[in-house]
């Protein structure tokens, strides 16, 4: 372990960022986890912290919003990896100013795990979302802090478990109606939760992808709806009833919602599936890199193997 870089993770206990926990003791990397006190002692939370006991994590007490505590906890490193959710994004200027005057990080990665958020056409309320998250990339720029910046696209959870469906809870995609954004033509790229992880360290110690954009775009799990449906119907053996909403239909919807985290949810599949936003312009040398071309010993999970889950 003595040649693997210390990381710290902000966020460690959430949906991306315990994978990413498990994905570094699995690389030998020694990790740390900024976590809350009151953490320590929620039940909902005993388990995974068990778990990151045993594993040989250090857990640091500290908060985001405690700047001597994350002084303290990112001069005992040599990476932080932050995956604080959105409505904490903004507030990962603070992470900035800390590393500044820690001055020992080698590399930062801000909470991103989507889009390329220098790259998208999206409406009110995901425009928002995408644009406090490149502040946080210029912010990073302007300080000259090294960094890597991670496009993870679609993942299986939140869009392949539902068929991009904008339902708030769904254990298996739809078997009888499906809503098609658009002509469904669109390509979009999906990414298994645990992959993303996988590659996410796998960048750490690599010199490649430092002040780059790593874009986890494995050709396999490339899929415009159309061909996704097709699968999944063949895989089923029936035939789905399709309804298609075109531009204008998803944009009332959005409008017309009264459910804020419905109307981000739609506007970022507005993003996604009508503007194309993921595979609308080619990934160049200058600014980013891609993840299976660099890593292809990686097994990744393909859109296949997984929807033979729900069969």
């Amino acid at each position: 372990m003595a040649d693997k870089s210390k990381i710290l993770i902000i966020g460690g206990t959430g949906y991306i960022g315990k994978l990413l926990v498990e994905a570094g003791v699995k690389a030998g990397h020694p990790i740390y986890i900024l976590v809350r006190q009151s953490t320590l002692f929620d039940p909902s939370k005993s388990s995974l912290i068990d778990s990151f006991n045993k594993s040989g994590v250090t857990l640091i007490i500290g908060d985001l919003f405690d700047h001597e505590s994350l002084v303290n906890a990112i001069r005992l490193v040599d990476v932080v990896i932050s995956t604080v959710d959105l409505a904490l994004v903004g507030h990962q200027l603070k992470i900035i100013a800390a590393i500044k005057e820690a001055g020992n990080v080698k590399k930062f990665y801000p909470s991103e795990y989507g889009n390329d958020v220098d790259r998208v056409n999206g409406v009110e309320p995901a425009k928002t979302a995408f644009a406090s998250k490149a502040q946080i990339r210029r912010a990073i720029e302007d300080e000259g802090i090294p960094h890597t910046y991670i496009v993870s696209y679609c993942t299986f959870g939140y869009f392949l478990q539902t068929l991009a469906q904008p339902v708030l809870e769904a254990e298996a995609p739809p078997m009888d109606k499906i809503d098609v954004l658009g002509d469904g033509n669109v390509k979009v790229v999906y990414n298994e939760e645990h992959d993303i992880a996988t590659y996410t360290i796998k960048t750490v110690d690599d010199p490649r992808t430092l002040n780059k954009i790593v874009y986890l775009k494995p050709p396999s799990n490339i899929y415009s709806f159309n061909k996704l449906v097709s699968l999944w119907e063949k895989k089923i053996n029936k035939t789905l009833e399709k309804c298609y909403l075109s531009e204008e239909q998803v944009l009332k919807q959005i409008r017309e919602s009264q459910d804020p985290l419905m109307q981000l949810m739609l506007s970022l599949r507005h993003s996604v599936y009508v503007m194309g936003d993921q595979t609308n312009f080619e990934i160049e040398p200058s600014f980013g890199v891609e993840a299976s071309a660099l890593y292809p010993d990686v097994k990744y999970t393909t859109v296949d193997e997984y929807l033979d889950r729900f069969v």
